[in-house]
């Protein structure tokens, strides 16, 4: 069975941070823009629960999951298992 491939958790960790500790403050507290970035926090959030859920679900039915750090791999890497064995 192919893995499942899912985001790294360090990408959402990654955007949290930025948006936390950087984009906050730097607009005004009660602005728009601000309102704006805490509803994308809270997706980001609720994205990573969901994916750790998804997680959960595939570890019960053993079906193994494979973290990526990027899409830059080669075409025969991304190609399901039965297009490669008919190379």
């Amino acid at each position: 069975m192919e893995p499942l491939p899912l985001p790294s958790h360090i990408h959402y960790e990654l955007l949290l941070q930025l948006l936390e500790r950087q984009s906050l403050f730097s607009v005004n507290h009660y602005s728009e823009e601000r309102r704006q970035i805490d509803e994308l926090i809270m997706t980001l959030r609720k994205a990573l629960s969901q994916q750790k859920r998804l997680e959960q679900a595939c570890q019960l039915k053993g079906i193994p999951v494979e973290y990526r750090w990027s899409l830059n791999q080669p075409m025969e890497s991304l190609a399901p298992m039965s297009d490669r064995e008919a190379s």
